[in-house]
């Protein structure tokens, strides 16, 4: 789906516990539909989630909820947001490890709620700033593999290390692209030669990688 696109989005949370009233609105130029849901997401079962773009979780205690959804998503593939008062560490990894966004309440406005959903639909994992602050803590505790880590990065170019600078605060190959004065096309040609240089499965990966919150092995090139 291209960004000029129109998307529908799945609220998912308890009864009446989607903190914000206002969003989307009637005429929001971006969401075309609106599926709300609550535990356990019986909308999103047997087919409901074929034309959701983007779900938005809202929950209190993401360990329980996100694996509860992803059990009811019956369409691989959706992308989700988790928008939560939790932001310790190991929750905001957990959540991270498997591929969603996160939003800290609290920690953002409902302009970077749109700019996040927005950007799930075309493969954007987006983090608020609390949340960004959590992942980095992950990688400072496990910084005793830091020489493994260094290595790492050394296998990066100067250009490909300030791409995944901004990969890693929750910017997107267009987003990365504009701060650096370069084509997204470019960027993207970064992108894979990043994945393959640290042996990434895509951009979560490469992100806890190279912040060294997942064990790092660097791959040795002649």
């Amino acid at each position: 789906m291209r960004s000029s696109q129109r998307f529908s989005v799945a609220l998912a949370c308890a009864e009446g516990e989607w903190p914000h009233d206002d969003w989307p609105a009637p005429d929001d130029p971006y969401v075309r539909r609106v599926l709300r849901t609550s535990p356990p997401y019986q909308a999103l079962r047997r087919g409901g989630a074929a034309d959701v773009d983007v779900v938005l979780l809202r929950c209190a205690e993401p360990s329980a909820a996100f694996p509860e959804l992803l059990t009811a998503l019956d369409a691989p593939g959706v992308p989700v947001i988790v928008v939560s008062p939790r932001r310790d560490t190991d929750t905001v990894i957990e959540v991270f490890e498997r591929g969603a966004g996160y939003l800290v309440e609290g920690d953002y406005c409902t302009h970077m709620l749109s700019s996040a959903a927005l950007g799930a639909t075309v493969g954007h994992t987006y983090l608020s700033p609390s949340a960004c602050a959590a992942l980095r803590e992950g990688a400072r505790r496990m910084r005793t593999a830091g020489d493994a880590i260094e290595r790492l990065r050394a296998l990066l170019s100067p250009r490909e290390r300030q791409v995944m600078e901004l990969l890693s605060t929750g910017l997107g190959a267009q987003e990365i692209g504009l701060r650096l004065r370069l084509s997204e096309k470019t960027v993207r040609n970064n992108l894979s030669n990043i994945y393959a240089k640290l042996d990434a499965r895509g951009s979560t990966d490469a992100v806890l990688r190279w912040l060294g919150a997942t064990p790092a092995t660097p791959v040795l090139r002649n």
